[in-house]
């Protein structure tokens, strides 16, 4: 069963765009029509930036989203460029463990605190007036590891409940006006986490794509009764 989404007209903000989750993102909303605002840290020109700049319906912004005068700055840019904002995917994000509590610096803390967490909400903060006049939706990468403690990666775990909280408060905040919903993965195929587990299952693990499915749908009109809701994209990792 093959499924289409059409997002002509619209506005897709996507953080963490040059990713391998928000390249995958930015990517399938590209070609669902939407112009896609792709923000990410990380030059264009870097290797390590996996979205193709130069794809027809991508506009590329640079900026460190934990810095809120570059998100207003950024934000304000794309209403600028494009008119307005239609769908915001709070992608930007990284893992950090290893080590339990009390042997985690502040710095790890802080670190993931505000990549994970921050980001989210400024982009949140300055892009929801906007969503609000086109009746948009966020949807922001929480995890499957939020739903619970664990050993070794507290703070991620902290982190990324936060995200899954802050979702919940938009969502309640804004309703019938915004829609706000989580994706919980686990982990995902990527070349990175492949070459950092190499003896793992990678057949068990989702690929970005897929979860770029469920990010549009719940962006959707089929997912217009949809919000507040964490939804699990970890198939069987």
């Amino acid at each position: 069963m093959s499924v289409e989404f059409d997002f002509s007209d619209s506005v897709a903000l996507v953080t963490g765009a040059g990713g391998a989750l928000g390249s995958a993102i930015a990517t399938a909303f590209a070609e669902s029509g939407a112009t896609v605002a792709a923000v990410d840290i990380v030059e264009p020109e870097s290797e390590d930036f996996l979205l193709d700049p130069e794809r027809d319906g991508i506009d590329v912004y640079q900026a460190d989203f934990t810095d809120e005068e570059q998100v207003s700055e950024t934000v304000e840019a794309v209403v600028a460029d494009h008119g307005g904002i239609d769908v915001l995917a709070n992608v930007a994000g990284t893992w950090r463990g290893g080590t339990p509590i009390d042997e985690t610096d502040v710095e790890t803390f802080e670190f993931l605190l505000d990549v994970n967490l921050k980001t989210m909400f400024l982009a949140s903060k300055h892009a929801l007036p906007h969503l609000r006049e086109r009746e948009g939706a966020i949807v922001s990468v929480s995890a499957r590891s939020a739903l619970e403690g664990g050993e070794g990666d507290g703070i991620y775990r902290a982190s990324k409940a936060s995200v899954k909280l802050l979702t919940e408060t938009i969502a309640e905040e804004n309703e019938g006006a915004v829609r706000a919903n989580a994706v919980l993965p686990s982990v995902i195929n990527t070349p990175m986490n492949r070459e950092m587990m190499p003896d793992a299952d990678h057949d068990a693990w989702v690929n970005p794509r897929e979860i770029a499915d469920v990010v549009r749908f719940l962006c959707s009109d089929a997912a217009g009764v949809t919000s507040g809701a964490s939804v699990p994209v970890y198939g069987e990792a």
